[in-house]
């Protein structure tokens, strides 16, 4: 997945996520705000301890899920996968989107329902567009060099044989480099075979 399309998807992730931050936010603080203007108490429970909960919650998750933007948005900008801090928030985020999903159904609506399972889908397809790495060259030789000492072993043998031929008397293939002339008086112009005479006996 090149980066044309999964930048813009990191950007709009953090984008809905800052939206939900201050939309969680807000709603909360209105919700206290009725509470103890309206003076309403559940379970016993006092108006201005209610009014007070709904405001920190509010609080408390606003500022997670500007966390979890703050993450999303160094996504795109860096383009690379998060970090462990980062993948964690957007993990949870994730999972946290689904639940929400399941409840707001019955609660709110298939509305409500579909706008948290795109959020999730952006969330997801954030995570594992970063999650696979590019491969590095490969390294053709093994460790240690092995390769390059058998290849001048080969080369060295290569040489005695040829050598130990002339010497000895019989034929040397020239192969191509005796038609462009950087072996040989250039007379073997589509390779060949040069015969080498032995060398002559010695008078004693």
């Amino acid at each position: 997945m090149g980066p044309v399309v999964r930048r813009p998807v990191a950007w709009v992730t953090a984008l809905v996520l800052l939206a939900e931050a201050i939309g969680v936010a807000l709603l909360n603080w209105f919700l206290g705000v009725v509470v103890d203007r309206q003076d309403m108490s559940l379970a016993g429970l006092d108006s201005d301890t209610m009014a007070v909960s709904s405001k920190i919650g509010g609080l408390v998750f606003g500022l997670y899920f500007v966390a979890c933007a703050v993450s999303a948005l160094l996504v795109g900008v860096r383009d690379r996968a998060p970090g462990l801090v980062g993948r964690v928030l957007l993990i949870s985020a994730a999972v946290v989107h689904a639940l929400l999903g399941a409840f707001t159904v019955g609660l709110v609506g298939w509305g409500a329902f579909v706008f948290m399972m795109v959020v999730l889908g952006l969330i997801v397809f954030t995570l594992l567009a970063y999650d696979r790495r590019e491969a590095g060259p490969v390294d053709a030789a093994p460790p240690g060099g092995g390769g390059d000492g058998e290849g001048l072993r080969r080369e060295d043998g290569a040489g005695q044989g040829a050598a130990q031929g002339v010497g000895q008397g019989g034929t040397v293939d020239l192969g191509k480099d005796a038609g462009d002339g950087r072996h040989g008086d250039g007379r073997h112009g589509d390779g060949g075979t040069t015969v080498v005479p032995p060398p002559a006996p010695s008078a004693s």
